[in-house]
């Protein structure tokens, strides 16, 4: 334990400015991989927190909505990306055949062009928005 006191405070000697006429020497040993591990904590910490903040909720954002594209099925009203809301009448693969508006107009839709699935049975939509 003695040892390992002594190596860090060779480190942290290490890191202090050198007095003029002074000469830089390299730590060695186990001073090196510790001076060393401790030049590479801030871009560590920064990964982490990247990963925390970004990755990780992008991945289950992701997860969720392939859940859902996967879920879909004959019946269900959903809302598509261009903001189109119809109900499915026909699944094939990954193509959706879609009823819209009263005239019941089907529309052909890839599965991935699939916003969300509506809960709400919406037949008049200034009525119910409002």
């Amino acid at each position: 334990m003695n040892k390992l006191f002594l190596l860090l405070a060779d480190a942290a000697a290490a890191a202090t400015p050198l007095p003029e006429g002074a000469e830089a020497v390299a730590p060695t040993g186990l001073a090196a991989v510790i001076y060393y591990a401790i030049q590479f904590l801030p871009m560590i910490l920064i990964f982490v927190v990247f990963y925390f903040m970004l990755i990780r909720p992008q991945r289950k954002k992701d997860k969720e909505a392939k859940q859902m594209l996967d879920s879909l099925k004959v019946g269900d009203r959903i809302c598509t990306i261009g903001g189109i809301y119809g109900t499915i009448t026909r699944i094939k693969d990954d193509v959706l055949t879609v009823e819209v508006g009263e005239a019941k107009t089907p529309l052909v839709f890839a599965r991935w062009a699939v916003k969300n699935i509506d809960t709400l049975s919406i037949t008049n939509d200034a009525e119910q928005l409002i």
